[in-house]
């Protein structure tokens, strides 16, 4: 075990409290200033980019609040559940600014690393001093009086950095990873929008149909052109469509098991969803209207979070609040997936608008895609996405692998259970 000395935050870190910026001046248009929020934190901490939900700013932005690269935030307000004392490093210079619901911490490099807090307020141990010690009784609040009397066991700055190395290269290789996949998931993206939204899909010659001079007609149904031999037909002629269903919050015993148990709340819209924070027992199963889903079915959020999708990369349970929608015989599931995007985009349309706050199987039904009558183009698509959604499914897995061994190390690793014991990227851990 270590002798590492339990000592308060007092003396060693300072928070300063970020600007009003004034909501007449945030702008859903793009600016080259963003404003930040505790949205911009994930609940474990780190930094959440807000894709398509920027908070851009056209007022006058104070210098002094305006992020650089590295600099360390903490969310002082809980805007959503857990968020409080929640911790990100700010990723880019001259962007971001700091809000006033957010801290800026500094630190005395003597006594104790940047980095070494960012990680250190992941801990259980931390938050749950900071939540404790929270005012206000719906939206919870701290200050930097309360997080300077948060008690922690500190080592010496030089195993701090051993630390924070060995941290880092496990987080620098997620964040990769993440990159990763985004980079690839646009490259599907982007095919699946010149083959079915353009129609720029390869003719018999191999090149883009529509620019080449493809025959389009004219469809009454969808209101537009589309390439001769296509028609419009609704997204259950390539799927079946499915519900799903929630076993009694009573029954103590249909919950807490080994099956995943999908929810709107589970949805971030990326391509494979694996975590989910519910699991229901195989009597849970037995004992509801819903039912096991096996890989690669699509999950659409019907409430809540409406329109958000989900492919499973392992079998899952899904409540009644998502439809499930299964590929049919020949149709590939990378297909499925940005069809239903589309499917998603033409209901938001119909909307005028609005926010939608569910879906119902009329609107799924009732509404006409343009679609090949050959299905060769589809599986000539399919040959080319389905290896890129493969690549994003093991980069996926192996970041699970890392995250779950980052979180079983973290807290042994901030107490002194654990030490490590080199300073490169390969760094092994060791108990002490």
């Amino acid at each position: 075990m270590n002798n590492w000395a339990i000592t308060s935050l007092e003396g060693k870190i300072s928070i300063k409290h970020g600007y009003p910026f004034k909501s007449e001046f945030f702008s859903d248009i793009e600016t080259s200033f963003i404003v930040l929020t505790p949205g911009n934190f994930y609940e474990e901490g780190g930094f959440k980019r807000q894709v398509g939900k920027e908070k851009f700013y056209t007022g006058e932005v104070p210098e002094k609040y305006l992020h650089e690269a590295g600099d360390l935030i903490v969310a002082m307000t809980e805007q959503a559940a857990g968020l409080l004392g929640s911790c990100a490093r700010v990723p880019e210079s001259g962007i971001y600014l700091h809000n006033q619901r957010l801290g800026l911490i500094t630190t005395d490099p003597s006594k104790i690393l940047k980095d070494y807090v960012y990680h250190l307020f992941k801990t259980k141990t931390v938050r749950e001093q900071v939540r404790l010690t929270s005012s206000g009784s719906k939206v919870k609040h701290t200050s930097p009086e309360r997080i300077y009397n948060v008690k922690i066991p500190l080592p010496s700055v030089t195993e701090q950095q051993k630390i924070v190395n060995f941290l880092d290269a496990l987080e620098n290789k997620i964040d990769l990873n993440n990159r990763i996949n985004a980079e690839l998931e646009a490259m599907a993206k982007t095919l699946y929008d010149y083959w079915f939204v353009q129609f720029d899909f390869p003719n018999e010659n191999g090149k883009p149909y529509k620019a080449s001079g493809g025959k389009m007609v004219y469809n009454d149904n969808l209101k537009r052109e589309i390439p001769e031999g296509w028609s419009a037909s609704n997204i259950l002629s390539v799927a079946n469509l499915l519900g799903g269903g929630t076993p009694s919050k009573s029954k103590e015993e249909y919950w807490n098991g080994h099956i995943p148990f999908f929810t709107p709340s589970d949805s971030d819209n990326n391509v494979f969803s694996i975590e989910t924070e519910s699991y229901i027992t195989d009597l849970g199963l037995e004992k509801s209207s819903t039912r096991l889903f096996e890989k690669n079915t699509v999950f659409i959020t019907a409430r809540g979070s409406v329109g958000r999708l989900a492919l499973n990369s392992v079998p899952m349970a899904m409540n009644q609040s998502c439809y499930a929608l299964k590929p049919k015989n020949g149709i590939s599931f990378s297909f499925l997936f940005y069809l239903i995007k589309e499917l998603i985009h033409h209901l938001e349309v119909k909307a005028s608008g609005s926010v939608f706050n569910s879906i119902v199987s009329n609107d799924i039904e009732f509404t006409n895609l343009a679609l090949p009558d050959d299905k060769t183009i589809i599986e000539r698509f399919a040959e080319m996405a389905e290896p890129i959604f493969k690549r994003i499914e093991i980069a996926t897995l192996e970041n699970k692998q890392l995250s779950s061994q980052r979180d079983w190390l973290l807290p042994m690793l901030m107490n002194g259970q654990v030490t490590v014991k080199h300073k490169t990227a390969s760094q092994e851990a060791q108990h002490g």
